[in-house]
């Protein structure tokens, strides 16, 4: 019973203001009837939904696999180029400034590059596209809990004997937990957000970023909003991932907040 009067709290005040927002919505289009508004109501989006199921499921089926591909290879990188930076002075010269650099640059100059590349239909340039934009923040973040130790743990470590990669594995790196998957679930969003604005640049023509632009050139809005919606779905379904993952992963994170 507590548990689910714990859950009811929890949901109740983001399912009220979404209730809210899209009944605002509907209602204030509804007055309004502005002509040729780009933004269509809930209603007929979900009206766009339905009518093109089969085209919307099959769209986000490839670029969700982009999306998934990329974010784990995005993440696996940005992991291990944290760990080599703290533990080896030489990488932290040479992988920091790098990663700088290309996070600088824009994801419209990466895409064309990538396309060059790896070919205009081939996925591996908009996997590229979600593996440059995931692995900065996790690199960052993951480096900064790695790095953020007490020094009084280093040295009572070392104190017993043991080597760098003991210290790694027993006190960095569950130090570092709450940072990783806080870059984590930034990077969900960045995934989605890089693999459909790369699909405007190439890719196979069934996927959710080509539907958008293409219904938005026809002035079929509700169809490109549809799209919109599965990419966003697909984005929240990734964050409860990676949500429950972290709840998994680090029970005695949570139990101490709580304690606190």
């Amino acid at each position: 019973m507590n548990a689910a009067k714990s859950l009811g709290r929890a949901w109740l005040p983001p399912v009220v203001a979404a209730a809210a927002m899209f009944g605002g919505w509907e209602l204030l289009l509804a007055l309004l009837r502005p002509d040729g508004f780009v933004l269509p109501p809930p209603s007929s989006i979900v009206g766009a939904v339905v009518e093109k199921f089969d085209v919307i499921v099959t769209a986000t089926g490839v670029t969700g696999f982009i999306i998934v591909t990329g974010l784990i290879a995005g993440v696996a990188v940005g992991a291990l180029a944290a760990v080599l930076v703290t533990a080896f002075r030489a990488a932290n010269e040479t992988l920091t400034p790098l990663a700088v650099a290309v996070n600088a640059v824009p994801i419209i100059a990466l895409a064309p590059i990538f396309n060059a590349w790896f070919g205009i239909l081939s996925p591996r340039s908009n996997q590229a596209v979600v593996v440059v934009l995931v692995f900065f923040p996790v690199f960052i973040n993951t480096a900064r809990g790695l790095g953020q130790v007490e020094p009084s743990q280093i040295e009572l470590m070392e104190s017993y004997g043991a080597g760098k990669w003991r210290i790694m594995r027993e006190v960095r790196i569950p130090n570092a937990m709450p940072y990783f998957f806080t870059a984590l679930k930034l990077g969900t969003s960045l995934a989605v957000i890089a693999a459909i604005v790369a699909e405007y640049f190439g890719g196979r023509q069934d996927a959710l970023g080509n539907l958008i632009t293409n219904s938005a050139g026809l002035t079929r809005y509700d169809d490109a909003w549809a799209a919109v919606l599965a990419g966003s779905l697909v984005g929240i379904c990734l964050y409860a991932i990676a949500v429950a993952l972290e709840r998994l992963v680090m029970p005695w994170y949570f139990a101490m907040r709580k304690a606190e």
